[in-house]
């Protein structure tokens, strides 16, 4: 029986060749950074991870500007200036934001206000504030330069460079602007645009068939005979693939191992990676296990609850093409999603460029609990208004506790029984 930790390796070494894939840029899709899709007008290249550097164009700031509004001045014209004796200096032309790079005439201060050019021959910016008045008089509305004969008096020297954002001290031409492999967040679609950049090449994500088993599944919504079940590991999955960055194709099979491998061989060429719920245990009617035993599916016992029942191995789907890697999951729906929180989803969300792993805490227990001593057992929980863990029923059905529930508590393989107080692993599933 593997440990929980050696299927994960397992998982990961399966899945490796499919990163390096991923890494090697095959089959980048190249999106324009303001263009939309869906009802919420997303930009597409929103969350997608770079399969090339990015090199900047140009110098970011492509001009020296200035940081505050402010006089620009030459550094040694105030060389002298003192509080008992402060520095007279005539008003010269004002630069706003967006106006051309104007030259400045030594021996004159020049208006300047934030992110605009600083005019040639200045090279700092005295702040508003620190001047005498410490106003534009005059300026504002439609005035863009002060009254003839206006003068501002500086009490203090001031360094060259002081309050001046100088040409590429962001990013210099021809830099890495962004690296390959880098999440495009906020500031990253930010910093592309700032570059005048359109478009970039982003890594492809990858397509998931998931294959849901059982002659007993109806699909949501449809009336359902004695005996039968609405599929609930298909929408649930579904939703944390895509939470994941990955793509998916979805089918629904009967118990018929011929149907689980006429579903396979329809996705060749299609996907990346295939998931199977159900049919993976010992009873008579395992149809996954049936199927694929014998395509290159190992199926073995993980020591975990709930879970246990896993299988993973890499499958030729139809002749001539590679082989695709396959991950098999027990069918009860919490088995199947708590056994996708340990196995796939941290290795998928690394594809995609998310943080791989749940938020982590060490709590401690509301009450006493038991766990079987020869298994990891992750149980549903919630925590407190004093911050401890309660805990729920470890059944593999109960999805809806699992709805309600905002960690994931994990009682390791040694454990059979902890009093209330102790402390345990936990991980967020609320966010």
């Amino acid at each position: 029986m593997r440990t929980f930790v050696e299927h994960q390796r397992a998982v990961r070494e399966l899945l490796a060749p499919l990163h390096a894939s991923l890494e090697a840029a095959e089959g980048a899709e190249v999106l324009a950074l303001d263009a939309v899709a869906g009802p919420h007008g997303r930009v597409r290249a929103h969350g997608r991870v770079l399969a090339h550097d990015v090199l900047a164009p140009g110098d970011l700031p492509a001009f020296a500007n200035s940081q505050m509004d402010g006089y620009a001045v030459s550094s040694t014209d105030l060389a002298a200036a003192r509080p008992e004796k402060p520095v007279e200096l005539p008003v010269g032309r004002t630069t706003a934001a967006g106006d051309p790079i104007r030259t400045h005439a030594r021996g004159t201060a020049s208006p300047v206000m934030t992110g605009a050019a600083v005019p040639h021959g200045a090279d700092a910016v005295v702040p508003i504030e620190a001047t005498d008045p410490p106003r534009f008089p005059g300026l504002g509305g439609d005035a863009h330069d002060v009254p003839p004969g206006t003068t501002a008096r500086f009490a203090n020297p001031v360094a060259a460079g002081a309050y001046v954002r100088a040409i590429g001290t962001d990013v210099a031409r021809g830099e890495v602007l962004l690296p390959a492999g880098a999440r495009l967040g906020p500031p990253q679609l930010g910093t592309l645009a700032a570059a005048g950049i359109t478009e970039v090449a982003v890594r492809r994500r990858i397509t998931v068939l998931l294959l849901s088993t059982g002659h007993e599944l109806r699909t949501a919504g449809a009336p359902l005979e004695p005996g039968q079940i609405h599929d609930a590991n298909t929408p649930m999955l579904r939703a944390a693939l895509d939470e994941a960055g990955a793509l998916v194709r979805d089918a629904l099979t009967p118990d018929d191992p011929d149907a689980v491998v006429e579903a396979l061989e329809g996705s060749a060429g299609l996907v990346d990676l295939v998931i199977t719920t159900g049919g993976v245990s010992a009873g008579a009617f395992e149809v996954v296990r049936d199927a694929l035993a014998a395509r290159g599916v190992e199926f073995v016992s993980v020591a975990i609850q709930p879970g246990g029942p896993q299988g993973l191995g890499r499958v030729i789907l139809s002749p001539g093409t590679p082989g695709v890697p396959v991950v098999t999951f027990p069918g009860n729906p919490v088995s199947a999603l708590v056994s996708f929180e340990l196995f796939l989803r941290p290795v998928l969300r690394a594809f995609a460029g998310l943080a791989p792993d749940r938020p982590r805490a060490h709590l401690k227990l509301a009450h006493p609990v038991t766990s079987p001593i020869g298994k990891h057992q992750v149980r549903r929980g919630v925590i407190d208004g004093d911050g401890a863990v309660e805990v729920g029923a470890p059944s593999s059905h109960l999805l809806h506790a699992y709805a309600n529930a905002t960690v994931l508590v994990h009682l390791p393989v040694g454990v059979d029984a902890l009093p209330a107080g102790a402390p345990v692993d936990v991980w967020r599933i609320d966010d």
